[in-house]
């Protein structure tokens, strides 16, 4: 089964726009638009720089929201719109359909911002975006008969259901759903990006350095298993033995499976050492959620483990390139993206790793990990905003 075609060279220019040709190109020119925001919002709120408007919910649970079923979700999107559409050679929403399904997502977080806009409203909004994108990659998908793919659309209605968790508390008709409905979007996340991260990862290093990734049977079976596994275990008892032991085994698995890929040489390409390190982030976070569940710190350490470094690295670095690859560009992304690699991994370590070794300096750690993730995607959004417009390269749809 094909993976996202990437086209190693570009032809001569063809003029034109074309910001709705191919799912990735709105999705993720508005995920690098909302990181930035997003998180400038969020640095200007906790330095009391402004209030944000006076909902009647806590910014906190804004935050979370919109950090996952805003910029995360986007940047899915945008993947499996564009990815179902090599997996099948069926098509996926381009043009006008495109563009309504673009801006349901901008309806969903516009409808947080507008001060006293009922909350059945809002909740339709936000809730409507996931399901409609769910739908159109599960047509092809069936159409095709995948049965390796069915698992996506599943993720998205259950990533919908997270999101009604969070919503129905921060609208006020429940009043303790939504640590459930982030635990349950954070690994349903992790999920998806451990099942594609198996596959593109070694695919894009053995491509371009050359060798065979080692891969074990039982490793990649219990991959995803471990990922649900620990779920399960944060939802029902984040402090048992089950989910410590659970936890700690599902680090040591993909420890394993990220060893497999390893070769020297593609840590001098910065496409490949950001994917790698993006994996890493989901070791080390299933470690920390291990060491948490024993009492040892917060798990807020753990959390932003994955959402930070995992998702924040992994997103940024395919995000960079599947734009070259899919407008028909050399895969040799501008040498400024090489700091915006190093930004969002710095980000992590700033938002994870400090707070952990000297707790006294989290507020400090805290304000510079988001000033590291807005030069991170801040230096995305500027460097691909002209890729993401303009037709591609050779002239070929998308």
């Amino acid at each position: 089964m094909a993976l996202l075609t990437m086209e190693e060279k570009a032809a001569p220019a063809v003029d034109g726009w074309a910001p709705f040709a191919l799912g990735f190109r709105p999705f993720f020119l508005g995920a690098g638009f909302a990181a930035v925001v997003l998180m400038a919002l969020w640095l200007f709120w906790l330095r009391g720089i402004f209030a944000l408007p006076a909902w009647h919910y806590a910014p906190v649970l804004w935050h979370a929201h919109e950090m996952l079923f805003g910029f995360a979700a986007a940047v899915i999107a945008g993947f499996l719109l564009t990815a179902v559409r090599n997996w099948t050679g069926l098509p996926t929403p381009q043009g006008v359909p495109l563009a309504l399904l673009f801006g349901l997502w901008l309806l969903g977080r516009a409808a947080f911002l507008i001060p006293g806009l009922p909350g059945g409203v809002v909740l339709v909004l936000d809730l409507a975006f996931l399901p409609a994108v769910g739908a159109a990659v599960a047509s092809p998908i069936v159409r095709a008969r995948q049965a390796r793919n069915y698992a996506f659309p599943v993720i998205l209605g259950a990533l919908t259901f997270a999101a009604a968790l969070v919503d129905a508390q921060m609208l006020g008709y429940t009043q303790a759903t939504a640590t459930a409905g982030v635990t349950l979007a954070v690994y349903l996340m992790v999920l998806m990006m451990v099942m594609m991260g198996g596959r593109v990862i070694p695919f894009f290093t053995d491509a371009r350095v050359g060798g065979h990734a080692r891969r074990w049977t039982p490793v990649e079976w219990l991959a995803p298993v471990s990922v649900v596994a620990v779920a399960g275990g944060m939802l029902a008892a984040p402090q048992s033995l089950f989910t410590i032991a659970a936890a700690a085994l599902a680090a040591g698995l993909h420890l394993i499976r990220l060893l497999g890929w390893q070769r020297r040489a593609l840590w001098k390409v910065p496409l490949l050492w950001v994917l790698h390190a993006g994996y890493a982030w989901i070791v080390l976070g299933f470690f920390l959620t291990a060491l948490a569940g024993a009492g040892l710190f917060p798990m807020s350490l753990a959390l932003h483990a994955y959402t930070v470094g995992a998702i924040g690295g992994l997103t940024l670095g395919m995000m960079a390139r599947v734009s070259l690859g899919h407008t028909g560009r050399t895969l040799a992304p501008a040498k400024i993206m090489n700091l915006a690699f190093l930004c969002i991994n710095a980000a992590a370590f700033l938002r994870v790793i400090v707070p952990l070794l000297w707790p006294a300096w989290f507020g400090a750690a805290l304000v510079a990990g988001g000033l590291a993730w807005l030069l991170a995607f801040g230096v995305f959004f500027a460097t691909y905003l002209p890729v993401l417009l303009r037709a591609r390269l050779d002239g070929k749809p998308g």
